[in-house]
């Protein structure tokens, strides 16, 4: 992939340290990586050119846009990644008009202005690092949800030394910038918190670590003067380093916020959260998921939230910590680097790229179909779940005539991730899906989509022991018995070219089971499948369609790449992979019914008709 960043900080921030890290992992799997930065270098292998992108003055910003519209068209770039309002303007503008979608990462809380509503500057994707962010700009800045992912700043914590539990030496570190929000917090610190505790703990050191020290407020200036004229040595004034690392393996305890405090956690070295926003305390495997949220103090939950630290309170809390300094318990280091491994969100990041791709070059509404049994004769049932034979054949004879390619979701997922060309991407693509793996689908389905040279997405039950539809028939005995296919006869659609996707173990509701069984119920259905049919499993259907945010995430988890639901989703497929909406398909459907139902029109229209 050729991937362009672009970057307005002129410092070191943060969000220049996420950009590099990301353009390292992706340059060192071998994709082609740019970054235009005010900075004329940065600590990477990929290609840096200077652009002044954080200078805002129009005739700048007009030759920025001149300047990254002509770099994307000459590299043949993919896509765009702004990591900043700034940034996100020059790019937007950049790329009007061409098809190259623009990804932007937030970072902070952004400031509502005109443009904001005027133009989508954002572009097709944004990523949240937080819960918080994420919230801010559904409720504030009015942003659609379907297209915000939240996915944290990837950290490499490597494989180094894990805090200084083993030292005697007492050290505090504050690490961060000295300037702005933060450097508001370094000042009342310096005045109401470091001299009673380099007072109180006569072995303790002070260690004051990160850019732009000159631009500590006066009264930081004055405080951290008179300390060091008091403490001498003790007072370690660092400054801008390289060696961050090397600085939290030597703390007893850190005071930092966003990547400082997940570098600091993933090292196994306790954290007191203070960021610009709020104070969260010394994370514990209690306050953890409250201090992520906010990316551990740097944003508040809403507008006019309160960022008053109690100071006396950090202050006795530090004390009574480094009378007793306690590790980070194994479970919650592991769980920050887990969350956080620079690995996994690169390889996030990616989907979202080839998300936001496959959105912008084929924006229109992809059909998905749903049916079940294909009986030869109508059942007398009350779940309209089936479709005959017969008038499943003129379902076919439509598809044809209307030009439908039916393709798979592997299909989908070979073009989204460049192994087919996109220009092979057919006209009128439809993905047509049958749920439970039904007898009647290898005797009368299965022959009539090879007649027509058609394949589809089969989605089966994990257990091979379930060979009737017992969730109906055991729970209501005027409900027909529907037999299940066997293993042979599974193992036939693999042959002719089908996709086989998982529907649990048991045909589970999901979100009735507590959630280690939900997720054993979506993990061991995809492996058994694998293993019984030899075939590559990336889709999951929810049974009955019932899901909730947790049940996305464990599908999410279990490793596949889409999640299919039933008659909810977004209007595109690309607005949440792990719920794509697909349409019911019942025994009475029509050539006009079907004609809606595979409408460009269609999703948008049930939407606005149902609420779905």
């Amino acid at each position: 992939m050729r991937i362009l960043h672009v970057l307005s900080a002129n410092f070191f921030a943060g969000s220049v340290s996420y950009a590099v890290h990301l353009a390292e992992a992706h340059h060192a799997q071998g994709h082609e990586v740019w970054l235009l930065s005010d900075a004329a270098t940065l600590p990477t292998a990929a290609h840096v050119e200077q652009l002044p992108i954080s200078n805002r003055r129009h005739p700048q910003r007009l030759r920025n846009i001149r300047r990254i519209r002509q770099l994307v068209q000459q590299q043949q770039i993919e896509v765009v990644h702004a990591h900043s309002r700034a940034a996100s303007w020059v790019a937007y503008f950049a790329l009007r008009g061409l098809k190259v979608p623009l990804v932007s990462t937030v970072h902070g809380r952004q400031h509502l202005h005109t443009s904001t509503s005027l133009f989508d500057i954002y572009g097709d994707k944004v990523i949240a690092i937080c819960e918080n962010l994420r919230q801010h700009l559904i409720e504030e800045v009015k942003m659609r949800p379907e297209k915000i992912v939240q996915l944290p700043n990837g950290v490499d914590f490597g494989e180094g030394a894990r805090g200084n539990a083993g030292s005697s030496e007492l050290r505090l570190s504050f690490i961060g910038r000295f300037n702005g929000g933060k450097g508001e917090r370094a000042a009342a610190l310096l005045q109401q918190v470091f001299p009673a505790l380099l007072t109180g703990f006569a072995g303790l050191r002070l260690a004051l670590v990160g850019g732009e020290l000159e631009h500590l407020p006066e009264a930081g200036k004055i405080a951290l003067a008179a300390l060091q004229q008091q403490f001498g040595e003790r007072v370690e004034v660092v400054g801008f380093t390289d060696n961050v690392p090397g600085w939290l393996r030597r703390s007893t305890l850190v005071i930092g916020a966003g990547r400082v405090a997940i570098e600091a956690l993933g090292a196994g070295v306790p954290v007191l959260a203070l960021g610009e926003a709020t104070c969260e305390g010394i994370v514990t495997e209690a306050s953890y998921p409250t201090a992520a949220a906010s990316n551990f103090g740097d944003i508040s939950a809403q507008v006019g939230t309160s960022s008053h630290v109690d100071y006396p309170a950090l202050l006795a809390q530090v004390q009574a910590f480094l009378v007793a300094p306690a590790a980070v318990p194994a479970i919650l280091q592991q769980r920050v680097r887990t969350e956080f491994s620079l690995a996994r969100i690169s390889a996030e990041v990616l989907t979202v790229y080839r998300s936001a791709i496959m959105k912008k070059r084929l924006p229109g509404f992809l059909p998905v179909l749903m049916y079940h049994k294909i009986p030869t004769e109508p059942l007398q049932t009350k779940h309209r779940i089936f479709v005959t034979k017969d008038r499943f054949e003129e379902h076919l004879r439509f598809f044809r005539q209307q030009q439908f390619t039916p393709i798979t979701f592997l299909d989908y997922l070979a073009f989204a991730n460049g192994e087919r060309p996109l220009a092979d991407f057919p006209a009128r693509p439809l993905i047509l899906t049958f749920d439970d793996g039904y007898l009647d689908n290898y005797t009368n389905l299965l022959p009539l989509m090879q007649q027509y040279g058609y394949r589809g997405v089969l989605y089966l039950l994990g257990d091979p022991a379930i060979r009737y539809n017992y969730w109906d028939v055991d729970t209501d005995p005027t409900e027909p018995r529907s037999d299940i296919m066997d293993e042979a006869q599974k193992r036939a659609f693999v042959a002719a070219g089908w996709e086989i996707g998982a529907h649990t173990m048991r045909h589970a509701r999901l979100p009735e089971l507590p959630a280690a069984e939900a997720a054993q119920e979506i993990q061991y259905s995809k492996t058994a499948l694998e293993q019984a049919l030899a075939t590559r499993i990336v889709s999951f259907a929810y049974p009955y369609g019932a899901l909730t945010p947790e049940t996305k995430a464990q599908v999410h988890a279990a490793g596949f790449a889409f999640g299919v639901a039933t008659d909810t989703g977004g209007l595109h497929l690309e607005d949440d992979r792990m719920q794509v909406f697909r349409v019911n398909m019942f025994p009475e459907e029509t050539t006009a019914t079907l004609r809606k139902k595979t409408s460009f029109w269609y999703r948008a229209y049930y939407r606005w008709k149902r609420g779905k």
